[in-house]
């Protein structure tokens, strides 16, 4: 059996995230961590009729709890931080949650080296590297094992698509490649599945611009009371299920994500397709990049430098 914990698990995407772990027969273990009111977010999943087992942790007067949730974990995942509102960019979030991944993965490499670790929080053009660079300092740094997770530019991609093509978006799959920030996130609509699909000028234009643009279009909307936290538990869950498939041994599972990466020079981090293994980790599928697409990826590089730098 396996591990999955989830650190932030009483905020707005550490909640619903939790429910669909605690409803999923692939998670049999689920720790719930937080710095308060976990207790109750466990107690309250640990009534739903299903074999996953909860347990919740509570860091603010407890100094042994992290060490205890972490220890012997298979699955990190971290949503915690603070949420985007009206004006702010997730640019804007990275004074706080940098150092908010910043501790929590320097505890990881204490009690879980091994674990794998999925992050949330924004901005994870940032705080992705981030993780890595404090993984190197602890000497437990594998490539393989850190990923920013991506999942939502994915989904909102499939329903965007969709919509506009009058299709399934179970039916719908589209490459995002990248990062996760504005322009960074690069749908390639040439290569949608089901093929054959043709986009006018104007259709790519105004899906491009909505599926990098979403989590502002969602911020908008809730005017101030919250960011996607449900879409993004979802993405995540769905992720989080990916990891635990390859964990179980099974086979071709792919996913996308934002991870250590040499397939565009001199970045050090993209997000692309993976092919999970469970004997070494996740390993980069071969991804392709039509010609006419490049000038998009160019651009995504361009600002990922200014976000590193910065």
């Amino acid at each position: 059996s396996h591990t999955n914990l989830v650190l932030g698990a009483s905020g707005g995407i550490g909640q619903p995230l939790s429910l669909l772990l605690k409803l999923s027969p692939l998670v049999s273990k689920l720790h719930l961590v937080d710095i308060k009111h976990t207790l109750g977010v466990a107690a309250d999943l640990s009534h739903i009729d299903t074999a996953t087992t909860v347990k919740g942790f509570t860091t603010e007067n407890d100094p042994k709890a992290l060490e205890e949730s972490l220890t012997g974990s298979h699955i990190v995942i971290i949503p915690a931080g603070v949420p985007r509102k009206p004006g702010m960019s997730r640019d804007d979030l990275f004074t706080i949650n940098a150092s908010v991944v910043r501790d929590l993965v320097a505890a990881c490499a204490c009690f879980c080296p091994k674990a794998l670790i999925g992050i949330i929080s924004n901005p994870i053009n940032s705080t992705v590297p981030i993780a890595a660079e404090v993984m190197k300092l602890s000497n437990v740094y594998d490539p393989k094992r850190i990923f920013g997770v991506t999942s939502l530019d994915l989904v909102r991609a499939n329903t965007f698509i969709a919509e506009v093509k009058n299709l399934d978006p179970a039916d719908v799959e589209v490459p995002v490649i990248g990062g996760h920030a504005g322009k960074t996130i690069i749908p390639v609509l040439s290569q949608t599945k089901p093929t054959g699909l043709c986009f006018s000028e104007d259709e790519v234009a105004k899906l491009t611009h909505r599926i990098q643009e979403a989590g502002t279009e969602v911020v908008k909307a809730k005017a101030g009371t919250g960011s996607a936290t449900l879409s993004m538990a979802y993405a995540a869950a769905r992720f989080t299920f990916s990891l635990c498939k390859a964990l179980k041994g099974e086979p071709n599972v792919y996913e996308w994500a934002y991870v250590a990466s040499n397939v565009v020079d001199c970045v050090s981090h993209f997000s692309s397709k993976l092919l999970l293994n469970r004997i070494r980790g996740p390993d980069c599928h071969t991804s392709y990049f039509p010609s006419h697409c490049f000038q998009g990826v160019l651009l995504a590089i361009d600002t990922h430098f200014t976000v590193q730098t910065n």
